[in-house]
């Protein structure tokens, strides 16, 4: 088939770009003919919490990246879209993130399909997002206006589709396992890679740190007497994209500054395997979420995972056999770690994850794409 994936990818960062190339590769080794319809502008600046949309990692080989989309001008979006209508490529695979996005690539999807031949799927990673905004229903009305069917990496989205959509075509297909993130290296070496102190034990936060992540559930937390008594500390592992301020305000409330090792910049895809291969305990205290990219990386490097009982977080984490769900709160959070370390869970919860990281394959996700593909009319 001729594929085209319109979303994000290099030079822009973070999980969806990611997710993007991966699957362009995925689909290119199942033969396939695949471009990635890129940004030209994904975010106005002002709009763009974080220091920088761009990457420094090199580009990815092999994959056709063209810039294309200009998601804040109405004229771009009728010429992208008239340019894939003309095209005429068999499938477009669009990711859904954010209602902002809705106009632009609802607009760009109902030209497309105007040929009578493209068919489009999306991949939704959200339907109703995590930090609701004014209009985000009427722009998510008009993307889905622009769809054939669906692919859900969570089951509440899967459900969520069904208030913009009557009898949707749909597929649940879980988040796939990141496993391009570098080889996995020992403990010493990822601590030396770190410049980190082996006496003690790593618990890993890692992602841009937004308010619904819950970091401020795991730094009361670690207030915890019971952790404090344990040669353990937290590392936070990405850029700031919340109030600073109020994050610093609690490292100094609870006094927890030489309990934590901050690295609050983007941290580049050549040393996620130190963050990862370092840390005993991947911790995602989220207050609200659909699925997580830090989870799939987690799998890969085979590390046990403790996730809140929040969205689409515990479907993939066996509680109490590959890591822990707990509520989203600070004491429950405790309570696992020290369980985690007392009860020395370890061992057995690496073997577990090492079993259940089968489930996440890329297989699996287009399997689903085409089967969506063969169901639209």
């Amino acid at each position: 088939m001729r594929i085209v994936i319109l979303g994000p990818a290099n030079p822009y960062r973070g999980g969806i770009a990611a997710l993007n190339e991966r699957l362009a590769v995925e689909l290119q080794q199942e033969g396939h003919e695949v471009t990635i319809f890129n940004f030209t502008v994904q975010y106005p600046g002002f709009l763009f919490p974080g220091k920088t949309q761009y990457t420094d990692d090199a580009a990815p080989v092999g994959i056709e990246i063209v810039r294309k989309v200009n998601s804040v001008n109405p004229l771009n979006w009728i010429k992208v879209g008239c340019e894939l209508r003309r095209m005429k490529p068999d499938l477009v695979i669009v990711r859904y993130w954010l209602p902002f996005m809705g106009p632009s690539l609802g607009t760009i999807c109902r030209l497309a399909r105007r040929n009578r031949h493209t068919k489009v799927v999306c991949i939704a990673d959200n339907i109703i997002p995590h930090e609701k905004r004014p209009g985000d229903r009427v722009f998510t009305r008009w993307f889905v206006g622009g769809v054939d069917g669906f692919i859900a990496m969570s089951k509440e989205v899967y459900k969520e589709i069904d208030l913009f959509v009557r009898h949707p075509v749909k597929r649940f297909a879980p988040h796939p396992i990141y496993d391009h993130y570098g080889k996995k290296i020992s403990r010493e070496e990822a601590l030396a890679c770190l410049h980190l102190d082996g006496d003690f034990r790593y618990l890993l936060f890692f992602g841009f740190i937004r308010d619904y992540k819950g970091l401020d559930l795991l730094l009361m937390a670690m207030d915890d007497k019971r952790l404090r008594a344990l040669p353990l500390k937290l590392i936070v592992a990405g850029e700031y994209y919340g109030n600073q301020m109020y994050y610093e305000s609690l490292i100094e409330q609870y006094q927890l500054k030489g309990r934590l090792v901050m690295h609050t910049d983007y941290i580049p895809s050549d040393r996620i395997n130190c963050y990862f291969c370092a840390a005993d305990l991947i911790v995602q205290p989220y207050k609200s979420a659909t699925q997580s990219g830090v989870t799939q990386i987690g799998y890969y490097f085979d590390k046990p995972m403790l996730v809140t009982q929040v969205g689409g977080l515990s479907e993939i984490i066996a509680d109490g056999k590959s890591g822990y769900v707990v509520p989203p709160e600070s004491k429950a959070i405790a309570d696992a770690i020290v369980d985690f370390y007392k009860a020395g869970r370890e061992a057995a919860f690496v073997e577990e994850t090492r079993k259940l990281k089968r489930n996440f394959s890329w297989g699996n996700l287009t399997e689903k794409l085409f089967e969506i593909y063969n169901e639209v009319k």
